[in-house]
């Protein structure tokens, strides 16, 4: 799971009302080279809730980026912050582990790169 998607998921389950960002335990992590497009990245950038996203990034072990999210005119000029921006949001993949509710520590498991967020029964 690249953290891009791990930026797009919450929690939703019956009565949570704070299920963002959902916290990742880590037992595996692996890196897949992706080409880099610098158009995808200028068009996500204001998408992405930073905090979550450089918080996330380190606990998978990169520590790179900034804690406070740069000013959007950098990606026009600085192509190192665009290699590790990159590097981070679709190149670092959670291959074993855990998303974690902030609100009710309920454990979403992600096996092989893909995380189960189904519901049980009394969770809907």
């Amino acid at each position: 799971m690249r953290l891009l998607t791990h930026n797009m998921l919450s929690s939703n389950i019956k009565g949570v009302t704070n299920g963002f960002p959902l916290r990742i335990e880590v037992e595996k992590v692996v890196e897949k080279e992706v080409e880099i497009n610098h158009d995808f990245l200028r068009n996500i950038f204001p998408k992405i809730d930073w905090k979550a996203f450089s918080d996330a990034s380190r606990i998978m072990g990169y520590v790179e980026l900034p804690e406070e999210a740069p000013e959007p005119s950098v990606l026009e000029s600085d192509l190192e912050f665009l290699r590790k921006f990159h590097h981070a949001l679709l190149e670092l993949h959670l291959e074993e582990g855990a998303l974690v509710c902030p609100e009710t520590g309920r454990k979403f498991p992600v096996n092989k790169g893909i995380p189960n967020m189904l519901l049980h029964e009394d969770e809907v």
